[in-house]
Formats: structure tokens, sequence, C-alpha cells
């Protein structure tokens, strides 16, 4: 959520900002400053009428005192419309509020001035391209049919007990799940993230917290009994650690790893596109978490996008790096990397990692704030990052992998894993 203060000084340069996103936010923004100013307006009176009760009631008493009881009695009355009146500018000003946190809402992440310009993923840049297309031999084949012929992955006994988009991993294939997440999650302590094991639902408060909602409530597990949220993502509840938290300036850099299974309703995703391990209702993830001071959140961006190349560095595997452009970014986002890996027997690009920048608009829903160096309350920033998720690594690592007589197992990851190849 945007800072009031910086909509209000910096109306037209917020609007322009906006417009990467190709959206005409002017009168999201101007309703938001008007209701600010009505809500700052109805608290002045408020303080004003509280103010008087203040010094009626002192003065009641001295009328009492000095036998003015005729005085003591009107004053008495207008402190008591005074109170009605404060009641109805408390009642006013909440309910101001509350319009004025519906239309804040409504309103995306600034990005970054060096987003680019794009409606789509077509319109997204290319910062990196790393390692080479494997050739296969003739008779290669996706990841799904890999997946039955070897065992690894039941795509029919999961749609059996659940539906579709909740597959059923076995013996190998099982085993490889909980390779990579050791692996990930080994790599990011290394690196200085400290593991959290968060629970895998969370409440109103923390979806709003890290905006999910009321943006994304439509592709969320929602438990409505509860009125509770199963995760799409560790970056919810690990982020919301630290809700209503007032840090110290030392406390920076604040990292985390986690993970989780993910939970997405995807409502409205069917065809070839989506085939397999391509997108999933539950999957696994590993994620990285930054709080950050302000000033050193785009180097530590930098930071996390260096470090997620080195996953995909050790597990030889093609890749390319994608700056967002304005249309094609997530609603909270200021700027985001995306990763892909090169699918050989789909020819195509997979999405395996989002790295993103929130800077303040995640913190100020949160109440994520630190103490500096001259005393001052200041929001900080949070950062965020697949490091990574698992379904297209494995469908990556199945094609690009395979030969005629099997699978081989990246060098790196063979300690995990135990075996070498699948047969």
């Amino acid at each position: 959520m945007l800072e009031l203060s910086y909509l209000r000084e910096n109306k037209a340069a917020v609007v322009a900002a906006l417009n990467k996103r190709n959206i005409d936010a002017e009168p999201l923004v101007t309703e938001a400053i008007r209701l600010d100013e009505e809500r700052r307006a109805l608290q002045t009176k408020l303080d004003e009428a509280l103010s008087m009760i203040n010094k009626t009631s002192k003065e009641i008493g001295v009328l009492f005192q000095n036998g003015l009881q005729n005085e003591a009695d009107a004053a008495r009355k207008q402190a008591a419309e005074l109170k009605e009146t404060a009641k109805k500018l408390e009642d006013a000003m909440r309910s101001k509020a509350s319009q004025l946190t519906e239309v804040l809402y409504k309103i995306p992440n600034t990005p970054q001035k060096i987003v680019p310009v794009g409606k789509s993923a077509d319109d997204n840049e290319v910062v990196l391209r790393k390692g080479e297309i494997p050739h296969l031999h003739k008779n290669a084949l996706p990841h799904w049919d890999l997946a039955s012929k070897y065992n690894l992955i039941d795509f029919d006994l999961g749609n059996k007990i659940t539906g579709a988009g909740f597959p059923v991993y076995r013996g190998k294939g099982a085993r490889l799940q909980r390779a990579l997440i050791n692996f990930f999650i080994d790599r990011n302590t290394a690196a200085g993230y400290e593991e959290i094991q968060p629970p895998f639902v969370v409440n109103e408060a923390s979806g709003f917290g890290t905006g999910q909602l009321p943006d994304k409530e439509g592709q969320m597990y929602h438990a409505t009994e509860d009125n509770l949220f199963l995760i799409p993502t560790a970056e919810v509840p690990v982020t919301n650690l630290f809700r209503d938290v007032l840090l110290n300036e030392t406390d920076f850099p604040i990292c985390c790893t986690a993970y989780t299974p993910c939970f997405r309703r995807e409502a409205g995703s069917y065809g070839a596109h989506v085939r397999g391990l391509n997108r999933l209702h539950q999957f696994d993830k590993v994620e990285i978490v930054r709080i950050e001071h302000p000033d050193q959140s785009d180097k530590a961006l930098d930071g996390m996008v260096a470090h997620v190349s080195t996953l995909l560095d050790d597990l030889g595997l093609p890749y390319r790096i994608l700056r967002l452009c304005g249309g094609d970014m997530g609603f909270t986002s200021a700027i985001t990397y995306d990763f892909e890996v090169y699918s050989t027997a789909q020819e195509r690009w997979l999405e395996v990692s989002s790295v993103s920048n929130f800077e303040t608009f995640q913190a100020n829903r949160l109440k994520l704030r630190f103490r500096d160096k001259n005393g001052k309350n200041r929001l900080a920033h949070t950062l965020n990052g697949s490091a990574l998720a698992l379904p297209r690594i494995v469908a990556s690592l199945l094609e690009n992998y395979q030969t005629p007589d099997g699978i081989e197992i990246p060098e790196l990851l063979r300690p995990y894993t135990g075996f070498d190849r699948i047969e």
C-alpha cells in the first residue's frame, strides 16, 4: 500500500509511474487524497470537540465550588452535547478511514524507473541468458511421459484422490523432490538465510499484509468456517513474522528461507500449456525473504538474483533472466526479475522463480518499521524470491537430462538423491 504522504506530495509522479502498468490511476489517487483530506478535517473537528469537552468539564467543577448551580447545569448540558458531537465525529472519521483504506488497496505499487514499458510477457526484457540447450536423442519425451515411463509421478492417481493439479510423487520421483528441497535449503542457509518452518495456513490479516488480499482472494483456497487461507507461497507467513514489528537499524539485513507446499486455485488454467508439472494446484517451493534498510534494498535484490542464478548453475540447467515490464508485474512489486529454464522436450521456457523488491508497499500494510539513527520511525523494505519452485525444475531436469537409457542426475544433486540416474 502506497504511503498517503507520498501520494499527497507526488500525485503527478505516482500517476505517471502507474501508467507503466497500463492503468489510469488518476481517479483513484485523486479519490484517496480527497478522502484523506476529509478524514483529516474530521480529525481536526474531533480534536476541537474533545478539547472543549475537557475545558467545559473543568469549568463545571469550578462553577459548583462557587455555588453557581444554574451555570454549572448549563455547562453540563453543553458538555453532553459536545460528547454527542464527538461520538458522531468519531463514527464519521472511522467510516471515512474505512473508505480510504478500500481505495488505497486498489492502487498497485509504483514501478521503478528501470522497469520497461509494456503490456504483456511479450514486452519483458531479457537481461541474461546462460547455459547451452542440450540436443536430445531422436525419441526424447516430455516430462509427463518420462514420469509415467519411470513410475516417478502419477497424475491420474492424484486426480482420483483430489483432482487435477494434485500429482502423486512416488519412488525416485518422491526422493528427487525431497532431494531438491534439501539442496535448495542447504544452499540458502549457507548464503546466510535463516531457515524458518512456518504454518501452511494464514489468517486474513496476513493475507492483507503481503497483498494477497483483497487482490488475489480468488486464487487462494479458503477454509471458510475458520476464515483461514492455504498459503500460495511461503512469502506470506514468513513476511508476516514481522507484522507490527519495530526494528532497530542494526537488525538489518534480515534473511529467511523456508520450504512449504503452496496451494493455488489457478482458476481458468486449462490446455496443453499447463500439462503435467507445468501448472499445479499444489506444489513444493523453497522461498527466500529479506527485510532491508531502504538504502540497501536494490543492492539486496541484485544479491538475491545472483544467488538464484547459482542454484541453476549448480543444476546445469539453461536459463534466462527477464526484467518484467509494467504490464506483467505483480500488484505489490516495484520491480521483478523472472527466471525461466528451458524445457528441451517442450521447446519452450518455463518460469521457475520470481525475485521482487516491494520497497515499502508491503511494509506499510504490515506496519513494519525500524528506528533509524536519528530516532525516527521509518518503513522497512521487503523482498522475496523463489529459490526455487520445484515442479518446472523437475520437469526440466527430467527432459534435459534424459538419455535413451535413462535420466542422469546432476552431479551436485547426487549426494541428496542417493542415486546417479533413473533407469
